[in-house]
Formats: C-alpha cells, structure tokens, sequence
C-alpha cells in the first residue's frame, strides 16, 4: 500500500533516512515495521522564522517494495531521409527544439556558431587568463548556448507555457539526477551539464540530425515573403522551408541582420546592473538566522525585490556556492555572469543585482528597434575603459559604492580575469547608479549583514534577457512578417531561463512540423 503525506521536519530529520521513518511513523500513527520506503517527491526550505523547516512531500511505501522506475528518452526514430527543419543555434532552446522534431519524424538540421563542448573550454580559458574574446566560441556561444557553462539552473516560473515535468524528465534521461524532479529550485552544475548537453547532441546525430558546429548563419534566404533557408559564413547555403531561430539574447549580428533585411524587430526593455560578490558564510548566517548551518541544509541562496524612486531593483541568477565568470561576446566589452558547480561547494555567493530599464531610458538612442541593444552594449564599453581596456572588471566595495567612495582596496574575487578599483558611478547610467546605491540599503535592512563593505560590487551584469524582441503570430508562433520563420526562446524574447527556452523550442518544433503536414 503506498500513502502520500506533506508536512514539516527539520533539516536533521528531512535528511536522514531512519529519522524520517520515525517521524512518520510518530507523527502519521504508521507501524515503523511497516515501512519499507519514503520516496521524496517534493522539497523546499522555509527559512522564514528562526526555527528552519524543511517542507516535505513524500509517498509511503508499507508492507510494499519501492521498485524505482527508470526515467528514458521517448521513442525515437531514424529521420535521416525526413523533410528538414533547420535550427539556428544549440542552446537548450535549439536542442529540444531538435530532439521534438526527431520525436514528429522530421530531420533537424541544428547550425551552431560556435564550437563543441571540449574545444570550447579552450577558448573559455584564454578569455579568463589571457582575456581574448572569441566572437564565435564563448560562455554565450557554443554547444550547449549560454547555459552549459553558466549553471544549469532549471527554476522556472513558465509553468503555463508549457509542460516543466517533461523539460526535467528529459534532462534526467539525458543523464541529469533525479533530485531535479523534487527541488523546489532545481540546479545541475555547471560541472555536470556539459555532458549531459554532448549526450543529447549525441542523441540527435544518432537519429539521423545533423548538427554543424562552427557554422555562423549570416543571412536568411527568403522569398516572396518566406524562408527559403540560410546561408552561412563560409558560403554555404542550406535550404528549408521552415528555420527555427533560436540563436540566444547575445546574437547581436542576428538581430542586425533582420533590421538590415527590414525584417520587423522591436525594442525590448529588459534589466542592467552589476554582479555583487559575498562570502557564503555570511549569507548562510543571515538566511539561516546561525552562525553554522551545519551538514543538512545547502548553501544559501537569496531572492529580493525593492521598489527604488518607481524602479524595480533586484537581484537576478543567485549562485550559492558559485564563481563570477566573464561572458563578453564581443572585444572591447565587459558582461558578467555568475555560476555554481553541483556541490556549490565554493567560498563565496554572487548575484546579479538589476534595475529595471524602461523604453524613456533608452530613447537617446532614438526609435530604432535596437535602442535598447545599444544602450546596453553603450554601457558594457564604458566598463571595458574602465577596466584598462582588458576584460578586468571595475569594482568597489559595496558601501562604498553606495556612498559613492573610492575603495582603499579590494579582496581577492572568484572573477578570474581579476578586478580594478573605479568609482562605478563613472561606468554606469545616473539613474541606474542611484537605484543600485539606495537599493542595497534597502537590501541592508530587509536581510541584516547583507549590506557590508566584505561585499564587492562587480561592473557590468547586463545580459539579464534580450533587450530586442523578434515578433510572431501568437497563434502559429511564425514571424508576423516571413512565413516559415520561428523566432524562438530567450533571443527572440520568449524566454527567461534554460527550462522556459527548452519548452519554447519544443513548441516551436510543433508549430514547424504541424505546418509542414
């Protein structure tokens, strides 16, 4: 017989296997002999009170063995002879995009940028130690997209977009573990996505897609108002009818090339900021309300909001137990992200912290549907001058930055290409500086001990989302303009994360298919 129960434990109990047996047995009236297996289905922390909690959901297995079910891929089939959908770019929401076309019995034919896994890392470190940007092969660009290397966290708040279970189960089969399936905030690592991303390019290959690295798309082949299919760098040119683009929020050449060929754009506003650093231990003592959180609860995170002079300030891609790394895509920029190997294991906690930016801001730039991208690369090559004109990054200490003082001096970051002391009220928009300094006073009394010079202030984050939008039929998810054409994930402004772009693919990759009869 199994029985399902939701209740509250502490971190000791949730974590022990016997200690939950007991508890349920005590506080449900199940004889302890009984119980053969507790099977966790969901989890979270509540660290609202002093006293933390560990919410929990499980089924009970009694006078009954727990036979574990192995999660698979669905039923795939040779599509190597299949009418093709091409798909312009590999991040996640290009490779579902592909694995769902394989799954409808057609042939994705996948043309990424940038390179694979192994000869990327490559590149990844001459960016962090000899600070060369590789326009093609990046922390944005490359098997995977931006996510292989940036974390893999799989929240999303998308759930009426689309099926998220389905999302997660797949990176389980793909070789993910099953705790994506019961955290309430998700996370693989970016120590372990990688070879979960090589296995579903794998996947693709081995049912008849293609998948062309090192393969820039650098036209669209249209025709009276429809795809026709893409040309490449080299000079190649692949023809289809229908072209999935999923290229990510970075593909500035793409959204270029659409304004160039009048092929209809708009501005979007999106959010830009910093990246702040903190030793982990302090944010355990503030969220945890201890001075050693001990062997049962994780690292950490944070998540918070403050309205700031009509602006929304807050902090975006918390990484407990993480790095800051640089994710310039270009020379002569400096964009940073953050990331947290599985364990999260390291000394200090970073997070993006953003002010909104509205289409007033970025006017100065005009009407043009790439004011807002150009607001945001304007701010990106002031951080870079103010670095030395390396990928340095411009820091202060936080309050200092919020009394608007020079810091004496800096600790060592996690940011590899290393940190300078600038006054970032030189690099950042007025408005954008002030909301910061008051929202991290703001922040200071909302979580106590957060708002301390031990905190460095990293310049620039300001890839939060795509600051253009690509637009499409709500109803076929086609371009409203070129037939045949479907803008898709994060880049073409449907998407916020990993799991909300691998399920744009995948409707996109139905749409494309269903069209093609």
């Amino acid at each position: 017989m199994q029985q399902e129960f939701s209740f509250q434990v502490s971190p000791e109990t949730a974590g022990n296997a016997d200690a939950l047996k007991h508890h349920l047995s005590r506080e449900k009236g199940l004889p302890f002999s009984e119980i053969r297996h507790v099977e966790v289905l969901k989890r979270s922390i509540d660290a609202r009170q002093k006293k933390i909690k560990v919410n929990l959901k499980v089924q009970v297995y009694l006078q009954e063995d727990f036979k574990e079910e192995k999660i698979t891929t669905p039923e795939y089939k040779d599509v190597s002879n299949a009418d093709a959908v091409i798909i312009v770019g590999a991040g996640p929401a290009g490779l579902f995009a592909a694995l769902r076309c394989i799954e409808l019995g057609k042939k994705p034919i996948v043309i990424e940028r940038g390179k694979d896994v192994r000869a990327r890392r490559r590149d990844l470190k001459k960016l962090n130690i000899e600070h060369v940007v590789n326009e093609d092969s990046n922390y944005c660009f490359g098997e995977g997209g931006a996510g292989t290397y940036s974390d893999g966290k799989l929240y999303t708040r998308s759930k009426k977009r689309g099926d998220v279970k389905r999302v997660l189960e797949l990176f389980v089969a793909f070789g993910a573990t099953k705790e994506i399936l019961v955290e309430a905030h998700p996370h693989i690592g970016t120590n372990k996505l990688p070879a979960i991303i090589q296995d579903i390019t794998k996947t693709i290959k081995k049912y008849g897609g293609e998948v062309l690295f090192n393969s820039r798309v650098t036209d669209l082949q249209v025709k009276d108002a429809e795809i026709q299919g893409v040309t490449l760098l080299d000079g190649r040119k692949i023809t289809a009818k229908k072209v999935i683009l999923a290229t990510g929020h970075s593909a500035r050449d793409i959204f270029f090339l659409l304004y160039n060929k009048n092929i209809h754009i708009e501005a979007k506003p999106f959010a830009l900021g910093v990246r702040v650093e903190h030793p982990q231990v302090l944010i355990d003592q503030i969220q945890y309300h201890t001075p050693n959180r001990g062997e049962f609860l994780p690292p950490s995170s944070y998540s918070i909001v403050k309205q700031v002079g009509g602006r929304g300030v807050y902090s975006f891609c918390m990484c407990p137990g993480g790095i800051i790394a640089p994710c310039a895509t270009s020379p002569g920029e400096i964009v940073t992200n953050g990331w947290s190997p599985s364990k999260r294991d390291q000394a200090t906690a970073n997070s993006g912290i953003v002010v909104e930016i509205k289409p007033s801001d970025y006017a100065i730039f005009g009407t043009s549907p790439l004011a807002a991208l150009k607001f945001q690369q304007e701010v990106e090559q002031k951080a870079w001058l103010a670095g030395g004109k390396t990928q340095t990054a411009p820091a202060q200490r936080l309050v200092d930055f919020s009394n608007g003082k020079i810091s004496g001096n800096l600790p060592e970051t996690s940011y590899k290409p290393g940190i300078t002391l600038v006054e970032l009220g030189e690099v950042l928009p007025g408005f954008v500086h002030k909301s910061l300094q008051k929202g991290f006073v703001e922040f200071g009394k909302s979580m106590k001990g957060y708002f301390t010079n031990e905190a460095v202030v990293h310049a620039t984050e300001s890839r939060t989302s795509s600051p253009v939008r690509i637009p499409r039929d709500p109803a076929t998810l086609e371009h409203v303009q070129i037939k045949g054409l479907y803008p898709c994930g994060e880049g073409a402004g449907y998407a916020g994360g990993i799991v909300s772009a691998a399920i744009d693919g995948e409707k996109c990759a139905e749409k494309a298919v269903l069209a093609m009869g």
